[in-house]
């Protein structure tokens, strides 16, 4: 079994300051999956970690797909690990989308993966283009999840802000339950020492 808190921390990915997460909402604390995952035999054991959950629940998957520009190692990854292709989705002019030429057979059993799940928001967004492409979604899975979507198994309650349906499994790795704030009630904006930084995927 593995620590995901301390391989985070061992690759100084658990960040503290005044962060603009990809939702919009503020944190104390920000995951950076890019610090872990740009070391290829970490990311292969968190990969295979994640497929050995997957395996184990039956679920039948073809092809994996994952959201740019976040998603694509632990996606590419768990593709590997699971013995299935990769593809990922990317926004052009706001909008996700699927191009490369990458193609979806009618009704392919597909999993959305992400680095990190918050509420789910970019991982929807690549469901439902790839529904549009005649995919069929089977789940999500993430490295980490942020606590407010509920892991397939865990018995906690997903909460309202979660956008992943209720019907499909969702598998990580482990929570990071973190507060996060609207702009307007985050403690650290009412304090004004700081301003919020992204350093994730969109933004800087």
């Amino acid at each position: 079994m593995i620590n995901l808190e301390q391989i985070y921390k061992d690759n100084k990915a658990l960040l503290e300051g005044h962060f603009l997460l990809s939702s919009g909402k503020h944190s104390k604390y920000y995951l950076q999956s890019a610090k872990v995952l740009e070391d290829p035999k970490t990311a292969e054991l968190l990969a295979k970690e994640l497929a050995k959950k997957i395996k184990q629940s039956n679920l039948d998957v073809e092809l994996v797909c994952s959201p740019a520009l976040g998603g694509i190692l632990a996606g590419y990854e768990l593709a590997r690990a699971l013995g299935v292709r990769f593809i990922f989705a990317e926004r052009v002019d706001k909008k996700m989308t699927i191009r490369r030429g990458f193609e979806i057979e009618p009704k392919q059993k597909v999993l959305i993966c992400e680095d990190i799940i918050t509420t789910g928001g970019s991982a929807l967004e690549a469901a439902d283009v790839i529904e549009k492409l005649g995919g069929e979604i089977v789940g999500f899975a993430a490295i980490a999840n942020r606590g407010f979507c509920s892991i397939t198994g865990s018995g906690k309650e997903q909460k309202k802000e979660c956008k992943l349906p209720k019907n499909l499994p969702f598998f990580a790795l482990g929570d990071f339950e973190f507060e996060i704030y609207d702009q307007d009630n985050c403690p650290m904006c009412k304090e004004g020492s700081t301003k919020a930084v992204k350093p994730g995927s969109r933004g800087n």
